[in-house]
């Protein structure tokens, strides 16, 4: 099973990934490993990334939840995963349409989008006491503004920021099982 645990900068993402990997015995994937150069340092400049600057990383982190999938790994990814296209790059890849499709190679993944949701206030608090992070606390309006929630038919789950982390990661490890028991 994959499980991209996604939302704006500060909502908890990594925390909330290592502990539910920690729990579940999984793998733990942190996106913000795999931004280029020139995407740190575009964000430390508070500068916003657009679409072009997401897009290779977005395939870069497809290919790594493909070859757990592929490995029979379970593996959760930490990634903001702010539009619905951004989702869509995690779970199919970026196709090219002048190169044969292998078999297999570009079936689309079963991902579980865990959405960490809350208002803008207790996140931004949040952002003011990170230290030593290359995503200022300016850039937070920017990633509310390009949100779009997740919907149906997209297969997801919102939790609230504004419980407790043990609270969180019980309520996702609910829905992993619940998803893991619809798919035997």
């Amino acid at each position: 099973m994959l499980v991209v645990v996604m939302g704006v900068s500060g909502s908890g993402k990594t925390t909330v990934g290592e502990q539910l990997a920690a729990k579940l015995g999984w793998k733990f994937y942190d996106a913000d490993d795999y931004h280029s150069p020139e995407n740190r340092k575009k964000m430390a400049e508070g500068i916003p990334l657009d679409d072009e600057d997401r897009i290779p990383w977005l395939c870069a982190l497809h290919d790594i939840l493909r070859r757990e999938d592929l490995s029979g790994q379970h593996a959760i990814l930490a990634c903001s995963a702010l539009k619905k296209m951004y989702r869509r790059i995690l779970v199919c890849g970026a196709i090219e349409n002048n190169q044969p499709e292998q078999p297999g190679e570009n079936s689309a993944l079963k991902i579980l989008f865990v959405h960490l949701d809350g208002p803008i206030d207790i996140i931004a608090g949040r952002l003011e006491k990170r230290r030593g992070h290359f995503m200022p606390p300016e850039l937070l309006r920017s990633q509310f503004d390009t949100l779009e929630p997740p919907s149906a038919p997209e297969n997801f789950i919102t939790v609230s920021v504004e419980k407790s982390l043990p609270e969180i990661v019980l309520e996702i490890k609910r829905a992993i099982f619940q998803c893991e028991a619809s798919l035997e």
